[in-house]
């Protein structure tokens, strides 16, 4: 027997563009929300967005999303009925779910119980296996056979690729436990590890699944999410293409019955690793998550069903308002997701302040900052999800191309322009990408870094002479080069491109209206202008005579790649090292950085210590040239 579990108000225990979006099906049905932020987020749209807002402490996440204990005085200082955790931060944490329904609170997602079992990876595998659901062989951490390479190690807990590392030597296996258990115990508070047999040319397919208190199941179909990095996803689409039928109406229909097996309840997606073609490919269990998908849009979008309302309705106790026959499938879905990273440079994660927002117009657009917030690095680097919608894949694939040529962040580093390139890419078009495709050689051409656009700088010094040389329609207040004695003198406007050349640009200055001027993609300040060339930003400044150079970084330094937290280090002054070789690592944004060696060399400084907080460029580590080699070249 079920019972009605009503709430008038939610608290969204999440910061970003997902509290934004549960923000907004809050209030589209009719429910008061309170968000709660830690002291890096006080600005933050979501905090603005919702009916009140609660401080919950200093910005680390173990001092105020994490915290259990700040989450529930928030929600008893505001008055909130129900929770709602997004995705991430604590929304798998059963102790959580367990404390909010202590609490006398109604917890939006499944129970505790429920997370308990499916929400971590090995529990979840055995709960497979009893259903009679295909799982990849796993192996103790220190007993892998020689003949079981290449595996993957990953982490119990959580998701997001964070703990996850694919082994192909035996000799590395150790050093990958290490890691994995060191990322997993930081990210998730959990070290427990997965060692499977890893799928070379996988693609990923999950399902999502909606659940109510009444025994009801249902999908809502499937999605594609093979496009990959580090096992963090980038582009999903909905529904899978190049999928055989026989293989998609399996996955549908033993996700359904895994759901029905533990009484699922609310939303939730069951993941599969798809290995081949055609209906004999094999569909291996992966994991389930027990919450809100990030690419939950691609979803909504074919299906027509809004995810978050039927959350809400579920955790109210009602029924699902559709039956299976009821649901359908119609037109393609794509979602790339925005991060601050730069793709060029092994997508190290990136900061700075937001100048300028540029959306696409025809575009779903989920945005976690807005123009002027700062990103920094207390948190993951995703700051947007994209999602275009069409009738059919080929149009949608367009579609979304056009709207990345429209979107940017300037100010901040992001993979805008690499998630442009990927989705225009044949390989994706004709369904080459698999989970490892973007780690491996044959993604060498779009993990390049794109050369200066051609036009450019003529667009940015054409901009730019619109915006502040034309002051009047006549000669005498036109900044063009009129001469009442003699031709027009030419206008040329200087410009430095970002690697530092002096572009001279000849401008056309004619007495048109400034409004019916077409820039495209060109954004012009007072110092220079901002131009989008295929998804990929380009900065051009005007010359300030007065900006001295700032000294460079030496060769034998080894720098912080971004703001951290030194977590390795590995060598001491005096050591010699080889080129290459790992002299440590920082950890920012739950990602471990590498440090490695310049060149072949002794180490001739240290300039942290593990645990020291360091700055973007700082020198943890100098490495002289070898003395030894030196004098034998």
């Amino acid at each position: 027997m079920t019972t009605q579990h009503r709430f008038s108000s939610v608290l969204v225990a999440n910061r970003g563009e997902i509290a934004r979006r549960v923000i907004r099906g809050c209030r589209d049905a009719g429910l008061r929300t309170v968000a709660v932020y830690s002291d890096a987020d006080a600005r933050a749209p979501f905090v603005a967005e919702a009916d009140t807002a609660v401080r919950l402490g200093p910005t680390p996440a173990a001092e105020s999303y994490l915290s259990v204990e700040r989450l529930l005085a928030a929600a008893a200082a505001s008055g909130a009925e129900a929770v709602h955790p997004g995705y991430g931060f604590l929304s798998e944490n059963a102790g959580f779910a367990r404390a909010v329904r202590d609490a006398g609170l109604v917890w939006i997602g499944p129970t505790p119980e429920v997370i308990d079992l499916m929400g971590r990876k090995d529990h979840a595998r055995e709960v497979a296996e009893r259903a009679g659901v295909p799982v990849t062989p796993r192996y103790p951490e220190d007993d892998v056979p020689a003949e079981a390479f290449p595996v993957l190690v990953k982490a119990a807990a959580g998701g997001g690729g964070k703990g996850m590392h694919v082994v192909r030597d035996p000799a590395d296996l150790a050093e990958a436990v290490a890691r994995a258990r060191r990322e997993a115990r930081s990210a998730f508070g959990d070290d427990t590890l997965l060692v499977e047999t890893y799928v070379e040319r996988g693609r990923h397919v999950e399902v999502q699944v909606v659940g109510d208190e009444h025994g009801h199941v249902v999908h809502l179909f499937e999605r594609d999410c093979s496009a990959q990095r580090r096992h963090q996803k980038v582009v999903e689409e909905a529904p899978a293409p190049y999928l055989d039928e026989t293989v998609r109406r399996r996955l549908l229909e033993s996700s359904v019955a895994l759901c029905q097996e533990v009484g699922y309840t609310g939303a939730g997606t069951v993941e599969f690793l798809v290995d081949g073609d055609g209906p004999d490919a094999g569909a291996y269990f992966l994991e389930m998550n027990t919450r809100l998908q990030v690419e939950h849009p691609v979803t909504e979008e074919v299906t027509g069903i809004d995810l978050v309302a039927w959350q809400l309705l579920v955790a109210q106790g009602s029924p699902l308002p559709l039956a299976q026959e009821e649901i359908t499938c119609t037109g393609h879905a794509v979602e790339v997701r925005v991060y601050a990273e730069d793709p060029y440079a092994g997508f190290v994660p990136q900061t700075g302040r937001v100048h300028r927002l540029l959306r696409a117009g025809g575009a779903r657009h989920e945005w976690g900052v807005e123009q002027g917030g700062t990103v920094g690095t207390a948190y993951d680097p995703m700051l947007a999800k994209v999602v275009v919608t069409g009738p059919d894949r080929g149009t949608t694939l367009a579609l979304t191309v056009l709207a990345l040529d429209h979107t940017a962040v300037l100010g901040v580093v992001t993979n805008t322009g690499f998630l442009r390139r990927l989705v225009a890419s044949e390989a994706f078009r004709t369904g080459e990408v698999h989970t490892s495709w973007l780690d491996g050689p044959a993604a060498e051409e779009l993990l390049t870094a794109p050369t200066l656009a051609g036009h450019a700088a003529a667009l940015a010094a054409q901009a730019w002479a619109d915006e502040h040389l034309v002051v009047g329609p006549g000669p005498w207040e036109a900044l063009d080069g009129w001469r009442s004695a003699g031709p027009s003198r030419p206008v040329t406007v200087t410009l430095l491109d970002p690697t530092g050349e002096v572009h001279e640009v000849p401008v056309d200055l004619g007495p048109r209206p400034h409004h019916l001027v077409d820039r495209g993609p060109v954004v012009v300040d007072r110092g220079g202008a901002w131009v989008v060339v295929e998804g990929h930003p380009w900065r051009f400044d005007r010359p300030d005579p007065a900006r001295r150079g700032e000294a460079a970084v030496g060769d034998a330094d080894v720098t912080s790649p971004m703001p951290g937290t030194v977590i390795e280090l590995a060598v001491a002054v005096g050591d010699r090292v080889a080129a290459g070789q790992r002299l440590g690592a920082v950890e920012a944004m739950k990602m471990e950085l590498a440090l490695t060696a310049p060149h072949d060399g002794v180490v001739a400084g240290v300039g942290a210590a593990v645990g020291d907080q360091v700055p973007m460029g700082h020198v943890v580590v100098r490495v002289d040239p070898d003395p030894a080699t030196e004098d034998a070249s």
